[in-house]
């Protein structure tokens, strides 16, 4: 059975401040246009409990991937790609899930049985609290759910573009308040001292990662990811990081586009949806690591490697060489593995547009989450021995190091030459 639901055209073009991303019409669902101003969605009436789900098929633009089950001691994931994917699919995790016919097991570590491909698509930091709290109101323990059931909760609804069917839907989808509204909100949960519009804040995250509370938001230039200061923020965070963008943009560091909305929140365009509103494939370079940022490892080394391997592309490298001294410059010591991504586009990999640049001297224990030859706390002999070790010249490596230092003196905190 179907549930009809519908929304007039004036309301599909708010905006808005409506949940418009993918959480709110999910991609399996149906769409017709009854007349020209109402748009039917159905969807299915009978949603299996989330306890059931053993199996998930995952999708790309509606075509099988693969399958993703657990093994028989439910301690780690099987995934096996589909025999049609094989001739016309792609690898979406060419070190973990090479494009072979092989039934691939996950290890148990770093991602708790997991893939770390599909442990991107799954909320972290912020968003996993958040469904925690909620499902806890469902009575629901979210510590209890296996991988599989997890991801059934983001079905549709996350970042980039697989997708898991069947989808649990523990909620309907909530209309987004106005921006100032959501940020009192945050607090107040984020400081537990209320949880009465958890949902509200969850079912518009759109299954983002990272600390900070986000919304997505869609007007006429396209979709954005809004950001909130966390409790422990300065009132300041929005124009902060609009700052840094600025900044990184004149270091020749490829950003995306970036505004701030009501002078204080700050808004990013989606990279993981082109210009026609197809969602694309992104990988956190994490996940293709399987580099767990609780359990930071990663060094700048490794991530330029990963960078030449995929994108076979020096100017790409280049490009991640240059943030590596960004970071280092602005004392953005938030530099895990998980803020760091690619794109499959065009048949090919590419290094994503920067993002999550801000102050951020804590970082782990007060040293970088990646490391600069094994330093956590990088000096310039460092930054050129990594430069060199992927074959950037040195002479090279101090013109990209004095061209960052002057891109970014308004927000500069130290100096490496």
């Amino acid at each position: 059975m179907y549930a009809e639901i519908y929304i007039s055209a004036a309301e599909t073009c708010l905006p808005y401040l409506l949940c418009v991303q993918r959480s709110f019409f999910p991609l399996h669902n149906t769409l017709q246009w009854k007349n020209s101003k109402q748009l039917i969605v159905t969807r299915p009436e009978n949603v299996e409990p989330m306890k059931s789900v053993n199996a998930l098929n995952v999708l790309f633009h509606n075509t099988l991937v693969g399958r993703l089950t657990m093994t028989p001691d439910g301690l780690r994931c099987a995934f096996q790609y589909d025999k049609d994917w094989l001739i016309n699919g792609f690898s979406i995790s060419p070190l973990d899930l090479p494009l072979k016919p092989n039934l691939f097991i996950a290890k148990e570590t770093p991602f708790w049985g997991n893939f770390g491909i599909f442990e991107d698509s799954l909320p972290d930091g912020y968003g996993r609290y958040l469904l925690n709290r909620m499902l806890k109101k469902q009575n629901i323990d979210e510590t209890t759910l296996n991988p599989i059931q997890r991801l059934s909760i983001v079905g549709t609804s996350g970042m980039g573009a697989l997708c898991y069917i069947p989808e649990i839907m523990p909620n309907e989808n909530k209309t987004l308040p106005l921006l100032h509204h959501l940020q009192e909100i945050a607090l107040d949960i984020l400081s537990e001292k209320s949880d009465k519009d958890i949902d509200v804040l969850y079912f518009n995250s759109g299954n983002s990662g990272g600390c900070r509370p986000k919304c997505l938001y869609h007007d006429h230039e396209g979709e954005w990811i809004v950001k909130f200061r966390h409790t422990y923020d300065p009132i300041n965070m929005g124009n902060m990081e609009f700052e840094y963008n600025i900044a990184a943009r004149n270091c020749g560091i490829t950003i995306p586009d970036f505004k701030l909305l009501e002078n204080k929140y700050f808004a990013t365009k989606r990279f993981d949806i082109d210009n026609c509103g197809n969602r694309l494939h992104v990988a956190t370079a994490g996940a293709l690591l399987n580099e767990s940022i609780h359990q930071p490892m990663l060094d700048y080394r490794t991530l330029l490697q990963l960078t030449g391997y995929l994108t076979q592309d020096p100017l790409q490298v280049e490009e991640i060489y240059r943030r590596m001294i960004f970071n280092i410059l602005t004392e953005n010591k938030d530099d895990h593995a998980k803020n760091f991504s690619f794109i499959y586009h065009n048949n090919k990999w590419q290094l994503a547009p920067a993002y999550d640049l801000t102050h951020c001297p804590a970082g782990c224990n007060g040293e970088h989450a990646t490391s600069v030859n094994m330093n956590g706390n990088p000096t310039l002999n460092d930054v050129i021995i990594v430069g060199q070790n992927i074959k950037i010249k040195k002479a090279r490596c101090l013109e990209i190091i004095s061209q960052v230092t002057t891109g970014c003196e308004k927000v500069r905190k130290k100096e490496l030459i």
